[in-house]
């Protein structure tokens, strides 16, 4: 079964795959759709267990990697596409970047942690006690509030929410606990951008410059005065840094470099 998306935008012009976060769906990119639709050719994705996607399966990282590079093979026009992530998209971004560098000349990745968290198993306990109820709306309005989704979109955060299929959430926390640094990273010739909010997490903070070395055309990049959610924060520049990224212009001077690790 192949991936569901929705696709805007000219063809003529460069094709941008949209990468959702876990819990949600292609919905969360309606904004950036607005403000960049009529400049770039974009493909709205939803991932395995997601949205329209609901019906396939979330297997792992590697199969839905190879899902959105079929994605990109078959409706691309040049058979490449730049690709843009948040969170869970922002994994399968990095993923693509480093092993499909052919696919992918550029990728935006935002809200990935690639050091390991000082307690996995406690971790996994948590994850595993708030699988059932991430669609109830208590866990929904804390989760939302936590993101920092705007009031006037929680309704269609929750529907995103509510259309993940049971036990996705569990079984992407369980790829996504342990990542690294993919290997292929060192050898890719995609210019890579790695962002994070600056109230986001400390360790995917701690994380951009560890990303942003690790491929030799990366950069990274804090954004100030947001957290992990910040294209829903920040919609306008959010869609300033896409479009600056894809097409190699110079990057909002809001944005400020990351600390060293």
């Amino acid at each position: 079964m192949t991936l569901s998306l929705h696709e805007a935008g000219p063809a003529d012009r460069p094709t941008v795959v949209l990468l959702h976060g876990v819990g949600t769906s292609g919905w969360m990119w309606r904004r950036l759709v607005e403000a960049v639709g009529g400049d770039l050719h974009l493909l709205v994705v939803d991932l395995p267990g997601h949205g329209d996607s609901a019906a396939r399966p979330w297997v792992s990282l590697d199969d839905t990697v190879a899902a959105v590079a079929e994605v990109i093979g078959d409706r691309a026009p040049d058979g490449r596409a730049h690709l843009v992530g948040l969170s869970l998209g922002g994994y399968v971004a990095t993923e693509l970047a480093a092993r499909h560098p052919d696919l992918v000349p550029t990728a935006l990745v935002s809200g990935v942690n690639v050091l390991p968290f000082p307690r996995p198993r406690l971790v996994r306990a948590a994850g595993r006690l708030m699988s059932p109820l991430m669609a109830t709306t208590p866990l929904l309005r804390a989760n939302a509030r936590a993101l920092g989704v705007p009031p006037e979109d929680f309704d269609g955060y929750a529907t995103a929410a509510r259309t993940m299929a049971p036990g996705t959430f569990l079984r992407v926390g369980a790829d996504l606990v342990e990542y690294r640094v993919p290997e292929a990273a060192a050898t890719s010739s995609s210019r890579v951008l790695a962002v994070a909010g600056e109230r986001e997490q400390e360790l995917i903070r701690r994380s951009l410059p560890i990303l942003s070395t690790a491929f030799p055309r990366g950069a990274a990049r804090l954004v100030p005065g947001v957290g992990h959610a910040w294209n829903g924060e920040q919609p306008a520049l959010f869609a300033e840094v896409v479009r600056a990224h894809v097409t190699d212009g110079e990057l909002p001077a809001a944005l400020r470099e990351p600390q060293a690790a």
